[in-house]
């Protein structure tokens, strides 16, 4: 199918990073980024385990980011998947390419966030190992996981003919990648405007064939904690931008096409804004929830590992039963009883019923209500 260039914008060449930049028109808006981020993290550093409460956030983070480049799962999809992975079983016959595709997504972004936590620096290297375990199964792996683009990629609607904007060409992309990671670790920016300047750059760029909206997202996240802004890898933005996607694509194409660094940078701290305190108030909520069924699950259990099972509920609300009995720290006798006590209580519902050497699979429906997208 030809495709149709008339309005595309093409790449900003030679305009990156941007000379000069109205700080006093960007400063009320960066504060007021600074100052919800800063609460947010007061908030995850005050939480005994941020991963217990804040791992539905990234299930969260890529059920969005995966469903703004058309790839439509839901988080009890992906949670079931990795379930059944985890035992070991080949699952993906019976589960849709979407959900496994957000399930990389999900894993990818954990690997990236350990790699850095072991002293990985942020890096080209790093992100193109990203974009490999991104692309590593299933449709994406004939689009050259971890390679950058050997032709000319083009962005447009998904089916649609019409083309809105041309990358950087090939030829062009190792000096962009090398100026765009000299800025991302200028220590004379302020993480934020680095960070919203760093993804527009490389969104415009766009390295590789198939997966750069996805990447480019995980980057924020790995760019706020690296630079300290946060103090764990727990701030997903998604969400605003699919729920302001005509603009978060107008105002990355008005940089190409009117050099407006500026609209971008006022947009991209707004969204670090409502999205901080987003998650700031989802974050609240799921730890209220949690001091509630830490009584529950002492009355219904009535065992000193109450919770234990109820911390492994909460980073896997869907779960195979023997990898309950396998991972969450209580004896396998104790567990199998748990499970039974628990489902009694209407508190776990059953997702599959055992099956030869197949596990049961239950559902921790109370969690799940509250984190659904």
């Amino acid at each position: 199918m030809d495709l149709d260039l008339s309005q595309a914008v093409c790449y900003h060449k030679g305009q990156f990073s941007p000379e000069t930049l109205d700080y006093g028109q960007l400063l009320p808006d960066l504060l007021s980024a600074t100052e919800a981020l800063a609460r947010y993290d007061q908030m995850l550093q005050g939480l005994h385990n941020s991963e217990i409460f804040l791992a539905p956030l990234r299930s969260q983070e890529a059920v969005v980011s995966s469903r703004m480049e058309g790839t439509i799962s839901t988080m009890d999809e992906i949670l079931q998947l990795e379930a059944e992975y985890s035992d070991g079983e080949d699952a993906s016959a019976e589960f849709r390419w979407d959900a496994i595709e957000t399930l990389l997504y999900r894993r990818a972004l954990s690997a990236a966030q350990h790699q850095l936590d072991e002293g990985w620096p942020l890096s080209e290297s790093l992100t193109r190992s990203i974009h490999q375990q991104l692309l590593s199964f299933g449709r994406g792996a004939s689009k050259s996981p971890g390679d950058y683009k050997i032709e000319q990629n083009y962005v447009g609607e998904y089916g649609n003919r019409q083309v809105s904007f041309i990358p950087i060409a090939p030829e062009q992309l190792p000096g962009g990648m090398e100026s765009l990671f000299e800025l991302i670790h200028d220590p004379q920016m302020t993480i934020l405007l680095r960070t919203a300047l760093a993804h527009a750059e490389f969104e415009a760029l766009h390295p590789f064939e198939d997966g750069n909206g996805r990447v480019g997202r995980m980057l924020i996240t790995l760019m706020l904690w690296q630079g300290g802004a946060i103090s764990a890898p727990h701030f997903y933005i998604s969400r605003y931008f699919e729920d302001h996607k005509d603009e978060y694509i107008r105002r990355l194409r008005a940089i190409s096409a009117n050099n407006d660094w500026a609209g971008w940078c006022q947009f991209f701290f707004q969204a670090v804004a409502e999205q901080a305190k987003r998650n700031l108030e989802v974050a609240d909520s799921i730890r209220d929830f949690y001091e509630h069924m830490k009584i529950r699950f002492a009355d219904v259990l009535g065992s000193k590992y109450s919770v234990a099972a109820l911390d492994y509920l909460f980073t896997s609300p869907v779960f195979s039963n023997s990898r309950f009995t396998r991972e969450a720290g209580i004896a396998p006798a104790t567990a199998g009883r748990f499970t039974r006590l628990l489902l009694n209580a209407g508190l776990l519902e059953t997702v599959r019923e055992p099956a030869g050497r197949r596990s049961a699979v239950y559902r921790f429906e109370p969690l799940m209500e509250r984190v659904r997208v």
